[in-house]
């Protein structure tokens, strides 16, 4: 238990006999106290004494010694046992020497005696956490009932939902007695039913249809519907008198055995632990969440988990056992504790007025203990509980403790971060959007860092100088002793309110709040000079405010991250334009930022073409793109590429302005760009099919011309070509400048053959020029550059099939055996020219053009495979011919045995379809021997008979004599 933790707190000391004026010859013995709460400032005190008299008093909860007597009235000759406050009808219940009486709440109406319940034993009211029924005509285990109603006339039950009611129950004899009080026109209706088989009740409480009873054996729940009962648990041996206590409303009922206290629900199951008390209670209450306990002339104060958080010696005011009473609804905030002469008056302490006085004393961690206790306990809400650790965290702020500060503010979910706005610059444009939080004014009002160090280090010192004076000065000797320096601290205290901004940029503010975090954290990011936090900041998704920075990064030299801000900000042309000056002075720049010692060269550049190029990637701005091209093309020109050939940006740039603007001396560049436009843009632009034809042409004839296509070849192979490049365009730079044309020029069809064959018509691109002339339809010098310039005998017999005609060979053969131009015959390619499609050829043409000069070795075989095969297809050709004719005969036949077919019909014969007499009518005769008439006929046709024979899908066949054979 915390020592420093006071729940209650002395409100006054009560007799009520001096209070009340009674004349000392006529002395009270008080034997039931009860507190009803009516407002924040009053609360009304029944006490109930030995001669049963029934004093009121009224007190102000929050002004100690403001009791007011305000009437005495004489409810019966015994005491008073029991006073029940039934707020829901004004009206109070009391039980007298077995007797109840019903008078209302400011005991100022003629007191009503209940005449029809006597000897009753205990009462309890009715608490309602849930809609319930009241009255049932039978009970469910058969035991009888009965209902009595006394001045109930023109009023039925089922009127009660328009009027207020109250419920009690009452104990007499061998039953209980359901009692339901209604206020109508100011006066009470009461209804009574009965429930049997009941004996020995000493306690009872009522939530909803549940009876929770007590007597000498033990806890039994009866249902007030049904009368039916259950065993909870039974009490053991010698044990106290059973007392009951409901809480929260209701919702829960404290059952107490000896010292041991066990929480039930309305259903009778247990409901969290049990709770043990120190002392044998002779009455329980409660106080908001708290357990109140009286016992052994002391009071005793419980959390809900059991733990006794405050005791509290009432013994020096009287003797003999405590009388305690409370507010049954846990509305108020005060008891009342009484011996037989005195009541003595007790309310809950200020929470806050505590944990201010820890604050005050700079017990910081007990604050912080005493506000999460009271939060685990109800007592106060989570958002007191972050106005606390922000109020701490404040006061350790400018104890220069700026660790512990940034956690408490970390942990306040109620603070704002705008509330930290004036420690790093006084005047700003977000300084009406500081809250105006007093925080108790436990502390100054916020300062710039500076002010704020240069003052509380003069405090200490101040303190220190108390200190050897002999006066208490309060300091923490451990931070003294480690106190850092001055710009030690400054340090300190910007680091952690970056860290404490850090985190306010992932919670949910308004705009303005979220443009000062940002703006404000780039200012501490620069006074530590924290470059790689600016530039993360910088180019991330920030709520910076550009017009509060740029003059502060462009005087400071961080160049860099005020381009990646510029970028951030959709502001592209200032960032590119920034990239650029810094590729141009990058070494300097970024020597001056980063500290790095790096010469200026192709990295350095290279970093800033690449930031720049992120940015054009994106933007639609063709102006832009263009104009910033040329230079990042002459840092490095796969970036020049992957920003013309960009997907990611709204709006693609106009080709024709992209090509005029590519310098003519980056050949690759602008080849690559047209490669892209084709090949994936899939344009069918005539003009740059040809445009990207001509200049693969030149490229591939300077080449050859210098002899470096091996060497690019060797370059491409490492990988050094299409380092940086898409993999779209990349894949394609992986051949040679000649293979790229070939495949070009084979798989286009929209460039201009003509115009290509006047750029390489004097070269030797023998096989560009021929796939060139096939375009063109030249088949001749097509088939003159395969087989005599390029010596390709099977290119040139693919071409020939692919012209489809067998002149196209014996064409290709005349250029075997007569080359021209001085070249000699190629025996060997005409041989395997007939080798291979020497059977589908003309022998006669073969032989006609077979020189004398060629040796008759090489062709023997040939020719006669040839002769042979032409010999075989002829009579494959005779016996097919034979065949055809034959089956063409018995077909004719067959038709003719169809067609002379005959069919009797007489008077009696009827279509099939519609079974009308034919008599002389025209009729037709399907080929399965079906006969209809010709209307019939008509309608459904020839091909389907009336069997349902389809003779296009079934076909009749009549196998002749040729098939049989």
């Amino acid at each position: 238990m915390d020592s420093s933790f006071t729940v209650l707190e002395q409100l006054t000391e009560l007799d009520p006999a001096r209070v009340a004026n009674l004349p000392q010859s006529t002395p009270i013995t008080i034997r039931s106290v009860a507190i009803s709460f009516r407002s924040d400032s009053e609360t009304l005190i029944y006490v109930g004494t030995g001669g049963g008299k029934l004093i009121l008093f009224s007190i102000n909860p929050s002004i100690s010694d403001s009791v007011q007597f305000v009437q005495l009235i004489s409810i019966a000759s015994r005491l008073i046992q029991t006073i029940l406050i039934l707020a829901e009808i004004e009206r109070v219940l009391v039980l007298s020497d077995g007797n109840l009486y019903l008078t209302d709440t400011l005991l100022s109406q003629p007191v009503k005696k209940l005449g029809f319940l006597k000897e009753v034993t205990a009462v309890a009211r009715r608490f309602r956490t849930g809609s319930s029924n009241f009255i049932s005509e039978t009970t469910e285990n058969g035991d009888s009932s009965s209902e009595i109603t006394e001045d109930s006339a023109g009023l039925s039950l089922s009127d009660t939902h328009c009027v207020s009611s109250s419920s009690a129950v009452a104990a007499m004899g061998k039953k209980l007695v359901l009692i339901e009080m209604i206020l109508s026109d100011n006066d009470v209706k009461v209804h009574l039913k009965e429930l049997l088989g009941f004996d020995g009740i000493k306690a009872m409480a009522w939530v909803n249809e549940s009876i929770l009873v007590g007597n000498l054996n033990g806890y039994f729940l009866v249902s007030s519907e049904t009368g039916k009962n259950n065993d909870i648990f039974t009490l053991p041996e010698f044990s106290r008198n059973p007392k009951l206590k409901p809480l929260l409303q209701g919702e829960e009922v404290l059952l107490l055995v000896d010292n041991l206290g066990v929480v039930i629900d309305t259903l009778g199951q247990p409901k969290g632990g049990s709770l043990v008390f120190k002392c044998m209670p002779d009455g329980v209450c409660q106080l908001g969440s708290y357990l109140v306990v009286s016992g052994d002339a002391k009071l005793e104060m419980y959390r809900r988990n059991g733990e006794c958080i405050q005791v509290v010696d009432v013994g020096k005011f009287g003797t003999g056992g405590l009388i305690l009473g409370g507010d049954d609804m846990a509305k108020g905030e005060m008891v009342a504790v009484a011996t037989t002469s005195k009541v003595i008056c007790y309310r809950k302490a200020s929470m806050e007025e505590q944990i201010k006085a820890l604050l005050k004393k700079k017990k910081y961690r007990e604050a912080i203990s005493l506000s999460e206790g009271l939060k685990s306990d109800g007592e106060i809400t989570k958002k007191t509980l972050s106005f606390v650790h922000a109020q701490v965290g404040f006061l350790l702020f400018f104890d220069l403790r700026f660790e512990e500060a940034v956690d408490h503010f970390l942990l306040s979910e109620e603070m704002d971060p705008s509330e930290i706005f004036p420690f790093i610059t006084q005047e700003n444009r977000w300084s009406k959007l500081v809250p105006r939080n007093r925080y108790w004014a436990l502390h100054p009002p916020p300062a710039p860092l500076e002010e704020v160090i240069d003052a509380t280090l003069a405090r200490i010192q101040n303190m220190i100088f108390l200190k050897r004076a002999g006066l208490d000065a309060n300091l923490d000797e451990r931070f003294l002793f480690n106190l850092p320096s001055r710009a030690d601290l400054l340090e300190l205290a910007i680091r952690n309110i970056i860290r404490y901004l850090v985190a306010s940029r992932n919670k949910e503010f308004s705009p303005e709040v979220k443009d000062g975090v940002d703006t404000l954290l780039m200012y501490l990011y620069r006074a530590l000079d924290l470059v790689p936090e600016m530039e993360n900041l910088a180019s991330s998704d920030n709520s910076c405010v550009v017009e509060e920075l740029e003059v502060l990064l462009n005087s400071s030299g961080h160049l860099r991250t005020l381009a990646f801000l510029y970028g951030s900000k959709g502001m592209d042309s200032k960032s590119v334009a920034i990239w650029r000056h810094l590729a141009r002075n990058y070494a300097a720049s970024l020597r001056r930022e980063t500290g790095d010692t790096l010469e200026r060269g192709t990295s350095s550049e290279r970093k800033a073409a690449e930031e720049a190029s992120k940015i054009l990637q994106l933007t639609s701005d063709q102006d832009l793109v263009l104009e910033h091209l040329s230079w990042i093309s002459d840092i490095n020109e796969n970036l020049a590429v992957t920003i013309l050939i960009s997907e990611t940006r709204t709006d693609q740039l106009s080709p024709e302005s992209v090509l005029a603007a590519i310098d003519v001396r980056k050949v690759a560049i602008r080849q690559r760009y047209l490669q892209w436009l084709i090949e994936d843009q899939e344009c069918d632009d005539p003009r740059y099919h040809t445009l990207y034809a001509l200049s693969l042409a030149k490229s591939a004839l300077e080449q050859v011309a210098t002899g470096s296509d091996s060497t690019d070849r060797a370059e491409r192979s490492n990988g050094s070509m299409s380092e940086d490049c898409n993999d779209e365009v990349g894949n394609g730079y992986r051949l040679s400048v000649r293979e790229r044309l070939q495949l070009f020029l084979q798989a286009s069809d929209l460039y201009d053959p003509e115009e290509l064959l006047d750029v390489v018509n004097d070269s030797k691109l023998w096989l560009e020029k021929a796939i060139l002339y096939r375009k063109m339809g030249q088949e001749n010098i097509v088939l003159q550059i395969l087989a005599l310039k390029l010596e390709d005998s099977e290119a040139a017999e693919q071409y020939c099939a692919e012209i489809g005609r067998n002149d196209a060979y014996i064409q290709l053969l005349d250029l075997y055996l007569d080359p021209q131009n001085g070249k000699e015959p190629m025996f060997s390619a005409a041989v395997r020219l007939l080798h291979n499609h020497g059977e589908s050829l003309d022998p006669l043409q073969v032989l006609e053009r077979l020189s004398p000069e060629m040796p008759l070795q090489l062709a023997t075989d040939t020719i006669l495979r040839m002769l042979r095969a032409r010999v075989h297809h002829h009579r494959q050709g005779q016996i097919v011919h034979s065949m055809s004719r034959a089956i063409n005969l018995d077909a004719k036949l067959t038709r003719m045995e169809e067609r002379s077919r005959h069919v009797q019909l007489n008077d009696e014969s009827m279509c099939s379809s519609c079974y009308a007499r034919l008599g002389t009518k025209l009729f037709v005769m399907y080929p399965d021997n079906s006969v209809v008439c010709y209307r019939c006929y008509r309608n459904q046709g020839e091909s389907t008979s009336t069997k349902g024979r389809n003779f296009k899908k079934d076909i009749s066949f009549r196998p002749g004599w040729l098939v049989t054979r």
